[in-house]
């Protein structure tokens, strides 16, 4: 049951579905057999590391430079791409998502907790030209402005990308589009994922369907900034589909989350090096050469996100994140 009060301030207090684990949630495992086939194709327009200032740069760029848009395809893998303020990913399908029972499709970021929340819109088509985005409720305080690494109750959250920590998808029902006349609810064939940006400055601020300012961590003027699309999982979807192949990548790194051994394996035939880094470029290792199976100690680390580069011989660099606990 939905309860929401309005007080003075104008401020709703509502109880949506709580974090993955929890009674009540809506959270979709990886592993779900409810997915029969996931985003085949991905196509990004970055945003900036801040959109207010878009002179500010991270590493020399003024935009986000984590992950391929390749990364947002397949199954969920924590290989993710970042799409810093406002960036958009649009995916396409290997064959058109039809509305059935309950939810027909759920997005994957990599939130490394139930609470650093990063969100984003969600809007559907069934011609790659015109979008519907799916009304969304944010009853996040708006003020003050949620800080780069605060955080935010997922039960004040409704049909935004991002709610759910890593390897657990947000749940999305095509029947919230049923009075839209621009879409084929039979036939979708492109999802498309914005970052909300989360500041509540004026001139900057996204609104929900509710006109609510949208706060979500801000500013996160970093290489890693905005929100990380990780996959999206198609539940009801026509019979042409194949089930996506899984990510084929040289470089594994498990577990995810780790507390003690951090192991690394890689296919590789040159020479690898890796650098460990937080998301404000604190370096943890340097330029360390690494075998075809290696193990790192992290008992020290302090816990939180990471960020492992794997540079090879050619110059390629490989980013893969992975939380400490």
């Amino acid at each position: 049951m939905l309860i929401a009060v309005a007080a003075s301030t104008q401020i709703l207090y509502a109880q949506y579905p709580p974090p993955a684990g929890q009674p009540g949630t809506t959270a979709m495992y990886q592993d779900s057999s409810a997915f029969k086939t996931w985003a085949s194709g991905c196509t990004v327009e970055l945003g900036y590391i801040n959109f207010v200032d878009t002179n500010e740069m991270y590493q020399g760029s003024n935009k986000p430079a984590y992950g391929f848009p390749e990364d947002a395809t397949g199954p969920p893998d924590n290989f993710v791409i970042s799409l810093g303020d406002r960036g958009v990913a649009t995916l396409t399908l290997p064959a058109p998502m039809f509305d059935s029972t309950g939810p027909d499709f759920a997005v994957f970021e990599n939130g490394w907790g139930d609470d650093f929340l990063e969100l984003g819109f969600v809007e559907v088509s069934s011609n790659g030209i015109n979008f519907v985005r799916f009304p969304s409720v944010s009853l996040t305080p708006e003020s003050p402005q949620v800080s780069t690494f605060g955080t935010i109750d997922a039960t004040h959250i409704h049909n935004l990308a991002g709610k759910y920590r890593v390897f657990y998808g947000t749940p999305f029902d095509l029947s919230d589009l049923k009075d839209s006349l621009s879409l084929d609810r039979s036939a979708v064939t492109h999802i498309r994922i914005i970052d909300v940006g989360g500041c509540i400055l004026e001139g900057y601020r996204a609104f929900d369907s509710q006109e609510h300012i949208i706060n979500d961590p801000w500013p996160t003027p970093f290489f890693t900034g905005g929100l990380d699309l990780d996959a999206v999982g198609i539940i009801y979807v026509k019979p042409l589909a194949v089930p996506a192949s899984i990510h084929i990548t040289p470089i594994r790194i498990y577990p995810n989350p780790v507390y003690h051994k951090l192991r690394i394996e890689h296919t590789v035939n040159s020479s690898v090096h890796l650098s460990i880094l937080d998301p404000v470029g604190k370096v943890f290792v340097s330029d360390k050469p690494i075998d075809k199976h290696a193990e790192l100690d992290m008992s020290d680390y302090p816990p939180g996100l990471y960020i492992a580069v794997f540079t090879l011989q050619d110059g390629t660099k490989i980013n893969r994140k992975f939380i400490k606990y």
